[in-house]
């Protein structure tokens, strides 16, 4: 009898477990950026299981970068292979609603009954709203940051950490008279031109202002010449994209310029060296404003199962909760978009000061503006090129360059 209780039972369970299997809905998400996010969403995944159990997430492969992302989700669109959740660069967002890819999310928050008390609050809502109604939730939030070796630094004679870019040229000239050939990488490459138009609202300015070029003034020849010195003072290699910041972590370079996002990543691969990060320079002064990057997540499913829409909403929410940012803070270096997650994460910023200092520059927040219409990627790729030829040295007239950059793009942009 006792045995035939134990096989009993143990049938009984695994009717039990068949049958939780059975009813689990299974949602597909996709994001970018492997080498930042992995170790987040191996985090998150566990605690979001626990609290939904009958909800089972398929992650597809990573996207390389926001342009990749952006592109693999316009190819699923046309195949009707679409993920249910997407993470999206900020300022891809609109191209989605434009296309009626992004499905609002004005349904579900209606539902919810203290979703503003969750956390959400209207500033950071508003960089995932068009046309009044809400079709992205942040994510991450991130700000451009300067990352430095300060062990080379001091070696170097300098003692504290730069405010201008001039400032950083004389630091370059400093490092490379102690040994260092390559003081310096600078993150232009960084996707969506964030670099250029960090430069731009530096100095006030968006790169588009009213759908129209805003770069062929002052300002944005200034930007250009800011680049161009910078590049040829620090003698700056042309490092791909996924190899910039390697020699940093190896010791080589004594300046990083590049996103808040890091932070995490670059902590784990460094060499033995003190890290300590710093806020952005500004053009002879500190930045009037900054570019937001990071990215959104949005319900993209085409999906008419209303189980599967509606995990996917839980998931949604889950990821961007209090609980959800404060695992992005932890694990990257991103500021938390959720208002909870900042009061949960008092502690963690004092005994981690590297991932504080995008949240000291939050004051200057701009948006990171996108190019509107069908040619929003190619102008991506256009003012990349024009900025590689200023790494190269193949752009030495910046008047020039200007004005070639500014004709191209307003007769790619939407009359």
């Amino acid at each position: 009898m006792q045995l035939k209780s134990l096989i009993t039972g143990a049938l009984t369970t695994c009717m039990l477990l068949s049958a939780s299997m059975a009813s689990a809905v299974t949602i597909e998400v996709g994001y970018a950026y492997s080498s930042l996010f992995d170790v987040t969403f191996k985090k998150i995944y566990p605690l979001f299981r626990e609290a939904n159990p009958d909800i089972e997430v398929k992650f597809r492969a990573t996207y390389d970068n926001y342009e990749d992302g952006a592109n693999s989700i316009l190819r699923e669109a046309v195949a009707n292979k679409l993920p249910d959740v997407t993470f999206q660069g900020l300022n891809r967002q609109s191209m989605f609603v434009e296309k009626g890819i992004a499905k609002s999310l004005e349904p579900f928050i209606a539902k919810e009954a203290n979703f503003e008390k969750d956390g959400y609050h209207k500033a950071m809502l508003d960089l995932g709203t068009f046309n009044g109604e809400v079709y992205g939730l942040p994510f991450s939030v991130s700000l451009p940051v300067g990352y430095y070796n300060m062990d080379a630094l001091g070696k170097a004679g300098i003692t504290s950490l730069p405010t201008t870019w001039d400032e950083v040229i004389e630091n370059c000239n400093k490092l490379r008279a102690s040994g260092f050939d390559n003081p310096l990488f600078w993150g232009w490459n960084i996707t969506g031109n964030w670099f250029f138009q960090a430069l731009m609202w530096s100095q006030g300015e968006p790169i588009l202002k009213d759908g129209k070029v805003n770069f062929d003034g002052p300002a944005g020849l200034r930007a250009l010449e800011t680049m161009k010195t910078l590049f040829r003072s620090c003698k700056m290699e042309n490092l791909p994209f996924t190899d910039a910041g390697k020699p940093f972590n190896a010791g080589k370079v004594a300046m990083h310029f590049w996103s808040t996002s890091a932070v995490g990543a670059i902590e784990r691969a460094k060499g033995d060296f003190e890290l300590q990060t710093g806020e952005f320079p500004g053009i002879g002064g500190p930045p009037a404003g900054l570019p937001a990057g990071g990215n959104s997540v949005m319900l993209v499913s085409g999906s008419s199962d209303p189980e599967r829409i509606e995990a996917a909403w839980k998931f949604i929410k889950f990821c961007t909760s209090g609980e959800g940012a404060a695992v992005v803070a932890e694990t990257t270096g991103y500021m938390p978009p959720n208002k909870a997650a900042n009061e949960m994460l008092g502690d963690f910023y004092k005994a981690n000061p590297n991932k504080y200092t995008a949240v000291k520059q939050a004051g200057l927040l701009r948006e990171w503006i996108a190019y509107p219409g069908d040619n929003s990627l190619a102008i991506t790729q256009l003012l990349f090129d024009g900025q590689e030829s200023i790494v190269t040295g193949d752009a030495d007239d910046m008047k020039a360059l200007q004005e070639e950059l500014a004709e191209e793009v307003s007769d790619m942009l939407p009359n």
